[in-house]
């Protein structure tokens, strides 16, 4: 007999043990059905389980579990991220509070060593909280992007490219971390609100110009004063860059400024001469219409820069202090200055000498480094790039014509848009930690790049007569390389391997939208370019982003931080996943514990629901044909499973894991354990001795399919009701999760069973609901009158009689030929029912409860279009709290109303 609950924290850590020992995460090497196969979007091995990769885990293991399950040779590749810039931090911080030298001190190998030990250590953290959840992935194939594989792959693949003339050096400007001295992607930058200023400069013009510049204007906005001007205003939030400016930018058609394209400015300070030129950036509705252009430190100005052929001219060194290496122009003292040390020079100097015209307090956004909280600099350095434009080409077309699809669909525009506008991809990294870039520099600057240092050696003997000392190249490589590289080089690439004939093109891929441009799009480059023209996977389902109850996104520092594990600790995993699955079909997922608690009672309800098939003896009978059942009730829950099954599987094909997860619910909570159970109590607890063997096997059964349905996204719970009611009848051949899916006969959907168990279920229903709604007490028993059935009718009454007085509380049904007096009616199935109320409920109490009730509706609706009707409400609160007033509208109006019907009925009574 099953336990009186399930208890997942014994359990699922027992039943985890046996999947591994199975051997059933590994793909099946024979008489399989197909071959169905995804890769894990790596975690950062420096990081734990949040509710990010609870939500994006478990719908790939729902696909896991359920192609594995449809027979299928499924390879879950499962592996982490080496997260150059993340993991160089936790080390150096342990480190520094070990009371170590730093890494700079210890040197390059010596420090990379001691990663490798913190790893061991340290680094398979979120792997075992991986298992917590139930990931069902092939561990035997686990890879690390920095393993000795995926090592020779990427060199291999850098060194292809740049023979190609599609990864080369170059001078750009970059996002640059002046804390950890390295340039970061776009994904590590973030965007911080911040209050600051726009300090509004007089740039003097040479050679003794002036112009007419406008001062008042009519109604009309045309110009009617104009004052002589010798200077021309900028403004800018980041005044020391103007030590690098080397052009101030008019829009073309800026009427004002028009006189003044060609000429020069003096740069204050420096005293260098700048041209004014023409350009689009320059908005004339914004300011004064000019903009100081800085190009090696802004990425607009870069452009601008471009265009008008200005210099760029580094004012920054690594660590943000002011340099004069390209600008010798720039006063001593303010040479190794902090950046920030030196604007406060700079705004001090111009309003001292009357150039600063104006201070205009803002807030304003600007980039931070995420993992190092100082603010970026845009910086002009050399670093490795990949020509992205060329390898987009074919990224974009596989895509437009179908061979990798996006669900939803709509995220294609975002892959569109972003690869159509593509820029040069910096890959290289100023840190120690990653893919070393194998390029190698001889004593005159050559650059010889190879997939090992011998083969560099072999291409600098051709320069030079003898061996000459070669120095590698310092940097690493953008994690996201190696990462662009993952579907195939973790299944051996570059040799030709049974995994990468087997499982390549990939099936899935289920990741986050954020990382579209930043992962999706490189994979489909890199994996067309490399694997003759193959995308790496068929379709893209991007999962949305979690956010708290109120739509907010969750931070530590709001307190909003659902913690997957802690989750897992309280209700178990099983809760968790289900809750995952139902609400993952939209963009922001809206998640409160309130939601966890509401799924494990959806789990509690299959517990009870077997343990009451226990007690009434429904066990699994060897040889039990479905097929064969003769009873209404055993007839219908055939075709309702058959109904679920289809549901189900096709949601899952689908990618819709909400609607799969809504079908399940439906049929575990409202159809099987709601109704059949009910219908068949009666069954059980009855004398006809065929039909009760009929429905305790049908029971069984039942479950043994619902098992199955609901185990890709419940594992845990479905497994041990799988093990534990298999301890009686037939033997186990399989644990559940190698259990065969459930593939139901079209013969199983059943019209006439449905129809009449329906007529039943609706019938009992609008009684319970009735009886509710009219406040009848429940020790009452009424009597039930059909008005004038006709003949179909009168025979389902004289079949289920028995059970509409069970399950109704009636204390007779029968038949009249008109509404019996002080009876409330209703109309199910097509006749008219009426039950007898009179001398049952106090007919003059339960109306002055349903005013008083209606009373408070009128209240709350009153208030609640009030707040509506204010303009003011709607424009300023929070659209959520907008969106939760409506909500509580159309409730009120709806309670309202069913009251009112209530009302009604009563008038019928007297």
């Amino acid at each position: 007999m099953l336990e009186k609950t399930f208890e997942p924290q014994a359990a699922e850590p027992r039943l985890y043990a046996q999947w591994e020992e199975s051997g059933l995460f590994a793909p099946r090497t024979e008489g399989a059905a197909g071959a169905y196969s995804i890769v894990i979007p790596p975690p950062n091995v420096t990081g734990s389980l949040h509710i990010g990769h609870a939500l994006n885990n478990t719908l790939q293991d729902i696909l896991a579990r359920y192609h594995r399950m449809k027979g299928k040779a499924v390879l879950w590749l499962p592996g982490t991220d080496h997260a150059g810039i993340a993991t160089q931090m936790v080390v150096e911080r342990q480190l520094a509070a070990g009371g170590n030298i730093g890494r700079r001190d210890m040197g390059r190998d010596a420090f990379i060593e001691k990663i490798w030990e913190w790893k061991a250590e340290s680094g398979g953290t979120i792997v075992r909280q991986l298992r917590r959840l139930g990931a069902s992935c092939d561990w035997s194939r686990e890879r690390f992007t920095l393993d000795e594989g995926l090592n020779a792959a990427v060199r291999k693949v850098f060194v292809q490219l740049h023979k190609e003339g599609l990864i080369y050096r170059d001078k750009r400007l970059v996002n640059w971390d002046p804390h950890f001295q390295t340039a970061i992607s776009d994904l590590e930058v973030e965007q911080r609100e911040v209050d600051g200023a726009y300090w509004h400069f007089a740039y003097p013009l040479a050679d003794g110009v002036t112009y007419e510049h406008p001062v008042a204007f009519d109604e009309d906005g045309k110009a009617t004063e104009w004052e002589t001007r010798d200077f021309i205003v900028v403004a800018t939030t980041r005044p020391e860059t103007m030590l690098g400016d080397t052009g101030v930018a008019v829009h073309p058609d800026d009427e004002r400024y028009a006189g003044l394209v060609g000429k020069f400015v003096t740069l204050p300070i420096v005293g260098r001469r700048i041209p004014i030129v023409a350009d689009d950036y320059a908005d004339p509705t914004k300011g004064s219409g000019a903009v100081k252009i800085t190009p090696a430190h802004d990425f607009n100005d870069f452009g601008v820069g471009k265009r008008a052929g200005l210099p760029s001219l580094n004012i920054l060194d690594a660590f943000g202090r002011i340099t004069d290496v390209d600008t010798p122009d720039v006063p001593s003292d303010y040479v190794g200055q902090d950046r920030f040390a030196a604007r406060k020079a700079i705004v001090a100097r111009a309003e001292e000498e009357g150039w600063l015209r104006e201070i205009e307090k803002t807030k304003h956004v600007v980039p931070h480094g995420d993992r190092s909280g100082v603010v970026i600099e845009p910086w002009l350095t050399d670093q490795w790039y990949v020509d992205a434009k060329v390898l987009a080409q074919p990224a974009l077309k596989a895509v437009e014509q179908g061979d990798t699809v996006f669900e939803p669909k709509s995220y294609e525009k975002i892959y569109f848009e972003w690869l159509r506008n593509i820029e040069p991809w910096c890959i290289s990294r100023q840190l120690w930690w990653g893919h070393r870039i194998p390029a190698w520099y001889g004593p005159n600057g050559e650059i010889y790049v190879a997939e090992t240092e011998e083969d560099a050696r072999e291409q600098a003997m051709a320069d030079y007569d003898s061996e000459v000392a070669l120095t590698q190249d310092e940097d690493v490589l953008d994690t996201w390389f190696s990462s662009a590289l993952w579907p195939f080089s973790t299944m051996g690439w570059p040799e030709k391997t049974e995994d990468l004939q087997r499982f390549y093109p990939t099936s899935d891929l289920v990741t986050a939208a954020d990382i579209i441009f930043f992962w999706v799009a490189r994979m489909m480059m890199m994996g067309l370019h490399f694997m003759d023209g193959e995308v790496p996977f068929k379709r893209v389902i991007i999962n949305g982003l979690v956010r708290d109850e109120k739509g907010q996104k969750m931070s530590k520092s709001k307190g909003n931080v659902i913690d997957p594990l802690g989750i897992i600790d309280e209700l178990g995993a099983d809760p968790l996943r289900f809750t995952m699955a139902i609400l993952s079909g939209t963009r922001d997922i809206k998640l409160s514990k309130q939601r966890i608690e509401g799924y494990r009672n959806f789990g509690t309800k299959l517990w009870n629901a077997a343990r009451f098939s226990q007690m009434n003896e429904a066990r699994r009978v060897e040889g039990f044909d479905p097929a064969t059942v003769e009873q209404t009730i055993n007839r219908w829950i055939r075709c309702e499973l058959t109904k679920a099954e289809r549901a189900v599987s096709e949601a899952i094909e689908g990618g819709r894991f909400d609607d799969a997860a809504g079908a399940l619910y439906r049929f575990v909570w409202n159809v099987f354990c709601d109704w059949y159970l009910e219908l068949a109590k009666p069954v059980f607890q009855g004398s006809d001795e065929a039909a009760k063997a009929e429905t305790r096997a049908m029971t069984a059964w039942t479950l043994d399919q619902t098992l199955k349905l609901l185990h890709p996204v419940m594992p845990f719970i479905t497994e041990e009701l799988w093990a534990e009611l298999g301890r009686e009848g037939p033997a186990r051949e399989t644990l559940l999760i190698g259990a065969e899916w459930p593939v139901l006969p079209d013969a199983f959907i059943d019209a006439s069973a449905e129809a009449e168990i329906g007529w039943l279920v609706d019938l009992v229903g609008e009684i319970r609901g009735l009886r509710a709604e009219m406040n009848v007490p429940p020790s009452a028993k009424p009597p039930l009158a059909f008005v004038a059935p006709d003949a179909v009718t009168a025979e389902r009454i004289a079949r289920h009689r028995d059970l509409i007085l069970t399950l109704g509380r009636m204390s007779e049904v029968g038949s009249a030929d008109a509404a019996p007096t002080g009876a409330v009616t209703f109309v199910s199935g097509g006749s008219t029912v009426a039950l007898s109320l009179a001398g049952i409920i106090d007919l003059t109490a339960e109306r002055s409860r349903l005013e008083k009730e209606i009373a408070v509706f009128d209240s709350d609706i009153g208030h609640v279009n009030k707040k509506l009707g204010n303009p003011n409400f709607v424009s300023r609160a929070a659209p959520d709290v907008v969106e939760e007033q409506r909500a509580k509208l159309a409730e009120a109006e709806a309670g309202k109303v069913k009251l009112q019907a209530a009302l009604a009925r009563l008038s019928e009574i007297g």
